[in-house]
This record gives structure tokens, C-alpha cells and sequence, in this order.
């Protein structure tokens, strides 16, 4: 098998109209974009609207992109906007959707500690919200993740701070 293939390579494929290229691209990056995307919609059905209209606008946007970001800041940016532009419609920041594991699978207290950090996460406003999934869920620097969401890096900073220390408080009063 031979050596894979870069995203500078994809994205010029992409560019000259190769589907498969594009898809490849973002395929990379689904996995991420969707856990982006349904921590800050907190619902399944939204969180795919939200990603097929990202990966439209992506596909649509592709010929404009010049390379000044990495391809996964860029998609996630696109996706980031697309869920705000989703909770602006809706005027809605319902609480995170909260998926129970069947019984029996031994992890019970995995499971509690999850949804108790899914119920945090989703009492957080959004502008934190995103950053605490950007750096502590995702693993961006913060260069990356205030390039993602269009604020300098002192904001991303300064809302991860107050993200983490919501989050800790509510987790420690056991709030769920």
C-alpha cells in the first residue's frame, strides 16, 4: 500500500472536482466535527442539519480556500458556524441530549461521571461550552480553537477558565 495521502494533495483534487477527494477530507475530520457539533446542539438531528450544511458551505467554499489554516481548523470553523447560525434559529440551548448505555455493561459509573460532565457542559453558555470541548474534548491549542470560532486568543483563554471552573464546581456538588 503506498504512502498516504497529504490534505494539500486532497484539497487540490478536491478543488479540481474530485467528490471522492472531498469526501475523503472530511471524513478525516467527521468524528471530531460531529462531537463539536452535538455538545453545542445537544441533539442528534440538529447536529446532523448543522453538519450537512457545514459540509455544503465547505464544498461550495473550497475553490476560496487558500491554505492559511490547516484544513481541519477550516472545516471545523465552517461546522462551529453552522451550529451557531442552528442555535440562533431556534433561539434554543436546550440541555444536552443524554444517552443511556444498556444495563449490564459494568461501565455504571463511567456512565454516571459522562452524563454528569454532558449536563455540565450543556448548563455552560455556549461561548464556553465550545471552547471547553475545542481544548479539553478535542485537544486544539488555543491558537487553534480562537481561529475556529473567530476570537483572539486571550478570549479563548479567559472562557476556557471560567468553562473549567463550572464545569469542576458542578461536577463536585454532584449536580446531574
Amino acid at each position: 500500500m503506498g504512502v498516504a495521502e497529504s490534505e494539500a494533495e486532497m484539497v487540490a483534487r478536491a478543488r479540481a472536482g474530485d467528490i471522492s477527494a472531498f469526501s475523503e477530507l472530511v471524513r478525516r475530520h467527521d468524528r471530531g466535527l460531529r462531537l463539536l457539533a452535538f455538545r453545542l446542539l445537544g441533539d442528534r438531528s440538529r447536529m446532523d442539519d448543522a453538519l450537512q450544511e457545514a459540509y455544503l458551505k465547505a464544498f461550495e467554499a473550497l475553490p476560496r480556500f487558500r491554505g492559511d489554516a490547516a484544513v481541519g481548523t477550516w472545516l471545523y470553523r465552517i461546522s462551529y458556524n453552522a451550529c451557531i447560525d442552528v442555535i440562533r434559529q431556534t433561539r434554543d440551548e436546550e440541555p444536552l441530549e443524554r444517552t443511556v448505555l444498556t444495563s449490564g455493561s459494568g461501565f455504571e459509573d463511567q456512565v454516571a461521571t459522562r452524563v454528569d460532565l454532558a449536563a455540565a457542559l450543556a448548563a455552560l453558555p455556549v461561548t464556553q461550552r465550545s471552547v471547553v470541548i475545542l481544548v479539553d474534548g478535542l485537544g486544539f491549542d488555543y491558537a487553534a480553537a480562537a481561529e475556529t470560532i473567530g476570537v483572539p486568543v486571550g478570549t479563548v483563554r479567559s472562557r476556557l477558565s471560567r468553562g473549567r471552573v463550572t464545569v469542576t464546581r458542578m461536577l463536585s456538588e454532584g449536580v446531574s
